[in-house]
């Protein structure tokens, strides 16, 4: 077992927008939050929110993992006019990466070696759409191909990290014993 994280970014740059955006997300769908709808009226939910860049707001929770972020963004799309990037790294085999518009997936990537395909048989991309990833993501065409080309997770994400300009390499779990996480995500109670 390695290192795993999940986390979700919103292409925005206001802020306001995207508490009030979690706020509805806590209150009225806190199921994809791990939370029964009695829950989601009592339990306050955390959440570590960063305005990290002037394109990228990124979001962590503890209930964040490969397998639940996906959902999370898929439903937080449809309460933000703005475009939801989930990013899922599992046991240092797998990186996936999910954008979603309007509560539709629009494009996915996962990057891992073929023996990791072949061992997860269900392992494939729901919706292949570059067009879409590129224009997501702002890149140049040269850079795109040098990214999708890549098969080990690990340097997919510091790839993308750099396309972005934010690092991808956190996680909820992480923030007590990382001080640059601490620094860089705000604690916001919905």
């Amino acid at each position: 077992m390695g290192r795993s994280f999940a986390n979700l970014h919103i292409k925005s740059n206001n802020l306001e927008k995207t508490l009030e955006a979690l706020r509805e997300l806590s209150e009225r769908h806190g199921e994809v939050l791990g939370k029964s709808n009695k829950e989601a009226q009592e339990i306050k939910v955390v959440m570590y929110v960063s305005k990290s860049n002037e394109n990228w707001i990124s979001v962590l929770h503890d209930y964040f993992v490969w397998g639940t972020v996906k959902e999370i963004g898929k439903t937080l799309s449809s309460l933000i006019e703005e475009p939801v990037m989930t990013a899922g790294y599992m046991n240092e085999e797998i990186f996936e990466l999910s954008f979603f518009e309007n509560g539709d997936l629009q494009a996915e990537r996962i990057f891992c070696e073929q023996w990791t395909r072949d061992e997860y048989e269900q392992l494939k991309e729901e919706r292949l759409n570059d067009d879409y990833l590129r224009k997501a993501l702002d890149i140049r065409i040269e850079d795109f191909e040098d990214l999708i080309s890549i098969t080990r997770p690990e340097q997919a994400v510091d790839k993308l990290s750099e396309i972005v300009r934010m690092s991808l390499w956190s996680d909820s779990e992480w923030i007590p014993h990382e001080e640059t996480l601490r620094e860089r995500f705000g604690t916001y109670e919905f």
